[in-house]
């Protein structure tokens, strides 16, 4: 064995699906991991990680966002499977609010409570919550590191906001909401109390508020960028492209960060970066 390789590791993330049908992130360096929501089934989410080669990753804990089905619709299931897979109720992690509005049928068999601005460990990763604006009592946004190296996942907030940039700029891997083009779901099919829902300061971001925030919290050691949540009925993969592009170029590191876009269908090939001292 390599003498390096006693002191490093990496650091994966791996988005197994993102979009309006069901969202979910893995993150973990192979001795602890996290999944950061639970949209899919259960059968899915399994399914995607051993397609994604992390088949044998460990799943120590589920971070829970909010309580909308697209990020917490497999809980149930999915703590009871994790139950019978491991042996233990693994701890899905969650505010208060949270907690107070989940459905019966997907509320999880442990459930740890936390607040926005807490930072708790799941093994020997560092985990923090930071509050989000999006339409519900107490939504929240992770971080997780370890050793110093930061992945984190930022989706279903309604506008940019200063601590949020803040958390994105320490990230080495980013999952960020482009939700929407604006002209699109203002041509497009939905009714408009739901367009306006959307456009709201508490609803989604749009491809032009999402490269605002990357633009200000664009930090120097972003190497992979995953453009998630976006809408199939009002945002093309290319539009988010083009504004998320168009930041990494004026920054002059197109070179450097890895740009993919999440899909809902199939995961992402898994992204990783070197920690060290380990």
């Amino acid at each position: 064995m390599p003498l390096t390789s006693l002191f490093s590791r990496d650091l994966t993330m791996c988005v197994l699906a993102s979009g309006s049908a069901g969202n979910c992130t893995y993150i973990g360096d192979g001795h602890a991991g996290v999944l950061v929501d639970c949209g899919p089934s259960t059968k899915q989410i399994l399914k995607r990680m051993e397609a994604s080669g992390l088949g044998d990753a460990p799943i120590d804990a589920v971070l829970i966002t909010h309580e909308h089905g697209d990020h917490v619709g497999a809980a149930g299931v999915l703590s009871r499977r994790l139950k019978k897979i491991t042996g233990r109720h693994i701890p899905f992690f969650m505010t208060a609010g949270t907690r107070g509005n989940l459905k019966p049928q997907v509320t999880p068999d442990r459930v740890e409570l936390i607040e926005a601005g807490q930072t708790f460990k799941v093994g020997h990763l560092e985990v923090e919550a930071f509050r989000v604006p999006h339409d519900t009592p107490d939504p929240v946004a992770y971080r997780v590191c370890a050793s110093g190296t930061w992945a984190g996942v930022i989706t279903d907030l309604g506008r940019p906001t200063q601590l949020v940039a803040e958390k994105l700029r320490s990230m080495d891997m980013a999952v960020l909401e482009f939700n929407h083009d604006v002209d699109m779901l203002l041509d497009g099919p939905y009714p408009w109390p739901l367009k306006q829902r959307i456009r709201s300061s508490h609803g989604h971001l749009s491809n032009v508020q999402a490269a605002t925030l990357l633009d200000e919290g664009l930090g120097a050691g972003l190497e992979h960028l995953v453009l998630a949540h976006l809408s199939e009925e009002n945002n093309a993969p290319k539009r988010a492209l083009a504004a998320a592009m168009g930041v990494l170029h004026e920054k002059q590191v197109l070179g450097k960060v890895q740009v993919q876009v999440g899909l809902q269908k199939d995961p992402l090939p898994p992204v990783a970066v070197r920690v060290s001292e380990w």
